[in-house]
């Protein structure tokens, strides 16, 4: 699982600029948004963007998060190949 950069930005941003308590009601916000995504401006995006938010803040979350993305990089880097094109 990759973050571009402007994700990862934002989540910094997140991370520094809202308190803990905000994080998660936003977070949970996010995900109830993403569960009627079939309506216009809101979307299933909002699932795994509110969950990423929630794992700023819970540390089983934030292992599990950071235990995934290394599996993925070392993954990638066992397949021999760039997938980047």
């Amino acid at each position: 699982m990759r973050l571009n950069g402007r994700l990862k930005r934002w989540l910094v941003r997140v991370r520094q600029k809202v308190p803990p308590g905000l994080r998660s009601l936003l977070g949970l916000l996010l995900v109830a948004g993403g569960l009627v995504g079939f309506l216009p401006v809101l979307g299933f995006w909002m699932i795994p963007l509110g969950i990423l938010v929630i794992a700023l803040d819970v540390k089983p979350l934030v292992r599990r998060v950071r235990a995934r993305r290394d599996a993925a990089r070392t993954a990638g880097d066992a397949g021999g190949r760039d997938r980047r094109r």
